[in-house]
């Protein structure tokens, strides 16, 4: 499996049944997926979703069910569309259980820059900060590198996205938990060592002795 199937897959498991769950734009999107139908997680996007299902095969997609970002998703029974208003109500509200965010950096205070691409020209920051503000738990997926640089870094140098310290983070390398005493190194990846996570990290981390790989969902 590539990266982002990885990542997808881990933070898959971190979804319990009956949670009502923001994925955001890309990478993120992807955890609908791997999450079974089963557990009677209900998806939800900014722009007034509520019960996404997974991108369609290629020729069925429907061009007024989309996520947030505009990209393609299905709906599952029960799902209903909302008004942006209701929408950003249950997220300011704190009536999220989870958001899953893609990220641009994470420091080693555990704060979140993901909203203010570099050299681009954008329109705000989105629902972004709301989501990392007001849902019971934030999980960023995003990989461990960008163009060789590391995406886990001593002090951000992007521009915050919320003073909220995000709860997890799933990297294509490891799962890292921000905490008081710093970034705890929770788990590899299957087939990475302690010392391939290191030299890909600029942060420093705190490794509580023995290091488990990943478990991936199904």
């Amino acid at each position: 499996m590539d990266a982002k199937e990885l990542i997808a897959r881990r933070v898959a498991r971190e979804i319990m049944p009956g949670m009502l769950v923001n994925l955001g734009i890309g990478l993120p999107s992807m955890v609908a997926t791997y999450v079974p139908a089963s557990l009677g997680v209900f998806f939800q996007a900014e722009n007034g979703v509520i019960g996404l299902g997974a991108r369609p095969p290629e020729g069925m997609e429907d061009r007024h069910l989309t996520d947030a970002g505009g990209g393609f998703v299905s709906a599952v029974p029960g799902a209903a569309s909302i008004d942006s208003a209701m929408s950003f109500g249950l997220i300011r509200g704190g009536h999220l259980d989870m958001t899953v965010l893609g990220g641009l950096q994470v420091d080693e205070a555990g704060h979140l820059a993901n909203w203010k691409v570099p050299g681009k020209m954008v329109p705000g920051m989105g629902g972004a900060m709301d989501l990392v503000t007001g849902a019971a738990r934030v999980i960023v997926a995003m990989q461990h590198a960008a163009k060789g640089q590391s995406k886990i870094v001593p002090k951000l140098t992007l521009p915050l996205t919320a003073l909220r310290r995000v709860d997890l983070v799933v990297t294509d390398l490891a799962v890292i938990e921000p905490g008081e005493g710093g970034l705890i190194l929770r788990e590899r990846a299957p087939g990475v060592s302690l010392d391939e996570i290191r030299a890909a990290t600029d942060a420093a981390l705190v490794i509580p002795g023995e290091v488990p790989e990943m478990t991936l969902a199904d």
